[in-house]
């Protein structure tokens, strides 16, 4: 089995912008409403989705640990760690085409139209 690291440490501006929104990491928010669990809420699911997308042989998790400590390292180093891991994946996954990043923009419009409406 080949192990790919090669991932295109190049910004994408959707993670930009996320990334620099230090007053939405887990550990400002948590507090905030009171949350004592160090770990977010979407911690499992991002689990989980490292699993599937491994058991698919879309991203192995060799690869995906690969790419995840460059970017670690390079884009993504001054981000906290479990945001880190989150726009670490979302980097791979767009950098090798499993999403795309209109669609994935639309879900982020979506979502934050739910939670500020609520």
């Amino acid at each position: 089995m080949s192990i790919k690291s090669d991932v295109d440490a190049s910004r994408i501006e959707l993670l930009e912008a996320l990334r620099n929104k230090k007053e939405k990491t887990w550990d400002v928010l948590a507090p905030q409403y009171g949350v004592t669990n160090p770990n977010p809420p979407w911690k499992t699911s991002l689990a989980a989705m490292c699993d599937c997308l491994a058991d698919s042989g879309k991203l192995p998790s060799l690869d995906r640990r690969n790419a995840e400590d460059k970017l670690a390292e390079s884009v993504y180093r001054d981000v906290p760690a479990p945001e880190r891991q989150l726009l670490a994946l979302v980097h791979i996954m767009l950098n090798r085409g499993l999403v795309d990043e209109s669609d994935l923009a639309a879900r982020m419009r979506a979502v934050r139209s739910r939670l500020e409406s609520a």
